[in-house]
């Protein structure tokens, strides 16, 4: 019987984590300081230990794991490739559907990749406590479980909507001995202007960086944790796409194209980069591979976002980055993929998008909860809402396999389980769930706050 399921050994762990950096046909635009100059280490190194500045800003194309790290990443990795052969057969496609699980860490999502190595390096730097956000609950648990194992204090400040969809999120966390708050609060000043502006403020990922980062500024012995976006965080998430390439020598096959979700970035980063070295060496065999980010209607950062300088945060404490944004003051409906909520998308990402190596879809919020149930139909596996969108990509690819008759290989993040996201999962099926693409007037409006760079 043909295998469906393809697992490393322990020993395959990857050693190093790839930086696409290297292999960019651009320098990366640099982040940009309050003077409107480069951004130096030591400007960030209120916030960051300088291990993690070094990372944040190398070129270098191979990057040293940590064997600590990579220790507890023994507790889940390598994390199995799956051939999806049940929903291959209920599409009724020629295509070859793989999905790579990453649910299987103990907090249910890849987010663990970054959390522990940045609880390590923190650790390292003599650093007692760490703030840090969350969006749907999958960031905060990882860093939850991260500073458990390193004996550092966490507190996440959780967007408000979320923190009231998804409460046992907010259980683990605590389990993991977090502090959680529902963002905005009172315990900033970000948070309580933002309240007063508007007590029912359902708050967003930039609004709850701004609180994190506020409050780990203000403390010699709190460093900020951030689960997306930045270099060193999708540097970090390297290990799946790593992983998966050597899994697909395992199986024989090789992927024509990737589907990943995409918020801040780091599950696409993570599952594409290493793909983007074999791309910018002429392909494997010559053959290119299609790299798609996914990301919801309802807040489009690369599909309808400008390429632009802009903050990371709402309120302007981080760093300006050049990315493709709405907005830093954006503020996106409550959709139920909570972690991919934010106003911009990772600056590598970004450049890579702009220059044409990677593509990007918006998908709206009911038809990933279709592709979901589908998913969960014929594989077992309950996605996260963030994975969903992913899923929804390949599915479609997979049905137009199907009207054209070509036998492509698509290979699926799936970022996460969903089994902490039930209640989305009972409000589609109650019909309560709708779309809502953001209107075009709207994020005209919130561009033009853009600030302005010279």
């Amino acid at each position: 019987m043909e295998s469906l399921r393809f697992v490393l050994p322990q020993s395959e762990i990857p050693t190093h984590w790839y930086n696409v950096v290297a292999d960019m046909p651009n320098a990366p635009m640099p982040p940009l300081g309050p003077d409107g100059k480069p951004a130096t280490p030591e400007q960030m190194s209120a916030i960051f230990p300088m291990a993690i500045l070094e990372q944040e800003m190398s070129a270098e194309r191979w990057i040293p794991i940590p064997q600590p790290v990579r220790e507890i990443y023994r507790l889940w990795r390598p994390s199995p490739l799956i051939r999806a052969a049940r929903l291959e057969e209920m599409l009724g496609t020629p295509a070859r559907i793989y999905y790579k699980n990453e649910s299987v860490s103990p907090a249910g999502s890849h987010k663990p990749n970054t959390a522990i190595a940045q609880a390590y390096y923190n650790k390292q730097a003599g650093i007692k406590r760490i703030t840090t956000e969350t969006g749907a609950g999958q960031w905060g648990c990882s860093m939850a479980l991260a500073g458990q194992m390193f004996g550092i204090d966490v507190r996440v400040y959780m967007v408000k909507v979320s923190y009231n969809q998804k409460p046992y999120r907010r259980s683990m966390m605590q389990t993991w001995g977090a502090e959680v708050f529902a963002s905005p609060s009172e315990m900033t000043q970000t948070g309580r202007a933002a309240l007063a502006a508007d007590a029912n403020n359902q708050g967003s990922l930039g609004l709850a960086i701004s609180e994190a980062v506020e409050e780990a500024a203000s403390r010699a012995d709190t460093n900020y944790a951030l689960g997306s976006v930045l270099n060193h965080v999708a540097l970090h998430q390297t290990v799946i796409g790593l992983e998966a390439k050597k899994q697909f020598e395992m199986a024989g096959d090789w992927p024509d194209v990737i589907f990943a979700p995409c918020g801040g970035g780091s599950s696409f980063a993570g599952i594409a980069f290493p793909f983007v070295a074999d791309n910018a060496a002429g392909g494997r065999n010559g053959k290119l591979v299609q790299l798609v980010a996914v990301e919801p209607a309802s807040c489009p950062s690369l599909t309808k976002g400008q390429y632009a300088y802009d903050f990371g945060d709402s309120s302007g404490f981080t760093p300006l980055m050049k990315m493709f944004t709405l907005g830093h003051d954006f503020m996106p409906p409550g959709i139920h993929a909570g972690g991919l909520r934010y106003h911009g998308a990772s600056p590598l990402v970004s450049q890579l998008y702009h220059e044409g190596l990677i593509e990007a879809i918006a998908v709206p919020q009911l038809a990933t909860f279709e592709a979901g149930v589908m998913f969960a139909h014929a594989e077992g596996l309950i996605p996260a809402p963030e994975s969903c969108h992913a899923i929804r990509g390949g599915i479609d690819e997979a049905l137009r396999c199907k009207a054209t008759g070509e036998a492509r290989t698509i290979l699926i993040n799936v970022t996460g389980h969903g089994y902490f996201d039930m209640g989305s999962y009972d409000r589609y099926f109650a019909g309560e769930l709708e779309d809502f693409e953001y209107p075009e007037a709207a994020i005209k409006e919130s561009l033009t706050h853009l600030p302005h760079v010279g």
